[in-house]
């Protein structure tokens, strides 16, 4: 097995990346998947997205399925290179001022639309307003916060005028910052940062939702779009790098079933794709899988205004009675790493060392001391027995359920405790959590962006990412001082104390880190699979 390790970075997303022969069951050509392409001889992959995009409008998508084709169908000032390091794009340079709060951002003379019209400094400052107002709705609308006037004019605090993102004239963008953070340029390379065409969304309200209305100014362009089936595009010509686009044109399926997926790639319909759970194990031992790190964390959060988990001590007992190693082992069984804090490998700090090698094992399992937790914190309570405890855990995947059962057999052997579990619809699962309306109930976490303030500002009162109803004034500041700190070294030592601060209270317990598994035909050459979860095809090669 060659597994492949992103060093002083964090790797990416579970994301199906394939090619198709681009026919059906029958063996007859199917006009949905691109034969005319294949026909011509012409390089199109096929890469399974899993599911219909959300959204593909970049102020509105937030969620790996709408984010990783607009990742290859849009682009922002910076991008990500192969190296998962930002890069100039649609920027050809920048300067930052001496005190570290202004970007200047001078755009390439030559980067289009797919329509032909330039690329402006407009068109970025109409979106990024467009992702803090209000209006707009965008989940991902905190991610600008770090831009002065951004979040007052998103709370109704200030107005649009007062967001420090401004055209100075066609080509030259200047945005002023809150705070001199060295992080803003990986930032901006996430989608929700990425321009639009400012005269089609005036026009058209749906220009987002159908292939002949999308404008787009990435390595390719969007020219076709069967919902809940493919998305297809080819390469964009008007693009400024096109020379640099191997591959004439991506499909995009929407293949939810991972057994279908891998079935496909075993007879070559597919040449790229991850492993069904049921046969990660044996394809990982038999060298046939590339593993990934990734950035990103799979836990348990607790709802700390419902009983029996305000109590601290009751949340730290139900963490650590979790054999988390045992759940890795032979629960998961893809090699992941136990999750002994909340912020995954693969962050830098200034000293060059992993801020979780610095941070350490924040907990541990430990069965006598969750048994004299439990019990302290039921005696703190006035508690002769628990009330009811329900697990919840989301349709899909079958690995949440065999962890929800683990969980509820760990707590019966090592707590004396039963449990009932609750399989909730994926569709409902996140209102229903957002909504504060379940007990105890999985979650997971994938990073925005490339520094471990991302996770860490998920559990301060009133984020829309905390969903505990926990609330810490103590944590509350250590985070706003980070986010205010433009020396590196405090910057980092304020984020350990934040996280282990998080970890003591217990809110929320990790599981382990993602990584991810990819089954990939040697004919395929070049993706890349980011950090921050993002499939990248710009680079990509097809050669049968």
């Amino acid at each position: 097995m060659k597994k492949k390790w992103f060093l002083g970075t964090v790797a990416a997303t579970m994301m199906l990346s394939a090619c198709t022969t681009g026919t059906s069951n029958d063996n007859e050509p199917n006009e949905n998947e691109g034969t005319e392409e294949n026909e011509t001889g012409d390089k199109v992959l096929i890469v399974n997205n899993g599911a219909e995009p959300v959204s593909l409008d970049p102020q509105i998508a937030f969620e790996t399925v709408s984010s990783a084709p607009l990742n290859n169908i849009m682009e922002g000032l910076m991008r990500l290179n192969a190296d998962h390091q930002p890069e100039e794009a649609v920027a050809e340079r920048y300067e930052v001022s001496e005190d570290g709060l202004t970007y200047t951002f001078y755009l390439r003379e030559n980067a289009n639309w797919s329509n032909g019209d330039p690329v402006t400094a407009e068109d970025f400052e109409y979106a990024w307003k467009r992702l803090v107002n209000p209006d707009t709705g965008s989940p991902a609308a905190f991610l600008a916060n770090l831009i002065d006037g951004a979040n007052e004019f998103y709370e109704g605090e200030g107005s649009e005028d007062d967001v420090m993102v401004t055209a100075v004239d066609e080509k030259t963008l200047e945005v002023v910052l809150n705070s001199p953070q060295q992080y803003f340029l990986n930032l901006v390379t996430n989608p929700s940062f990425f321009p639009v065409h400012k005269a089609t969304v005036e026009e058209n309200d749906a220009w987002h939702q159908e292939a002949d209305t999308y404008i787009s100014n990435g390595p390719f362009e969007l020219t076709g779009w069967d919902h809940n089936t493919e998305l297809r595009m080819t390469r964009n010509e008007e693009y400024w790098d096109a020379d640099s686009v191997a591959l004439d044109g991506a499909t995009w399926l929407m293949v939810e079933d991972q057994n279908t997926a891998y079935s496909l790639f075993e007879q070559g319909g597919l040449h790229s794709t991850t492993p069904p759970a049921d046969l990660a194990e044996e394809l990982i031992a038999s060298g046939e899988v590339d593993l990934y790190d990734q950035a990103g964390t799979y836990f348990y959060r607790f709802l700390t205004t419902e009983e029996p988990f305000q109590n601290k001590k009751i949340r730290q007992a139900f963490a650590k009675s979790v054999d988390r190693q045992t759940i890795v082992d032979s629960v998961i069984r893809q090699n992941q790493n136990v999750a002994n804090g909340f912020v995954s490998y693969g962050f830098p700090e200034p000293s060059g060392e992993d801020f979780r090698e610095v941070g350490g094992d924040l907990f541990a399992y430990d069965v006598e001391e969750a048994q004299q937790l439990l019990a302290e914190g039921m005696e703190e309570e006035g508690y002769d027995e628990l009330p009811s405890i329900t697990i919840s855990y989301s349709s899909g995947p079958p690995e949440h359920e065999r962890i929800a059962e683990s969980l509820q057999q760990m707590y019966a052997e090592n707590l004396e405790v039963d449990v009932d579990l609750e399989v909730v619809e994926a569709s409902v699962f996140l209102d229903r959590q957002r909504g504060l309306e379940m007990q105890m109930s999985r979650s997971s976490f994938v990073a925005d962006y490339a520094d471990p303030i991302n996770f860490l500002e998920s559990f301060v009162t009133d984020s829309s990412m905390n969903r505990t109803a926990w609330s810490n004034e103590e944590y509350d500041q250590l985070i706003a001082d980070s986010k205010a700190e433009g020396d590196e070294e405090r910057r980092f030592e304020l984020m350990h104390e934040a996280e282990a601060l998080v970890l003591e209270e217990m809110p929320f317990f990790p599981l382990y880190f993602y990584n991810q598994p990819v089954l990939e035909n040697e004919a395929v050459s070049g993706i890349v699979r980011h950090p921050v979860g993002y499939t990248e095809l710009k680079w990509a090669d097809l050669n049968e």
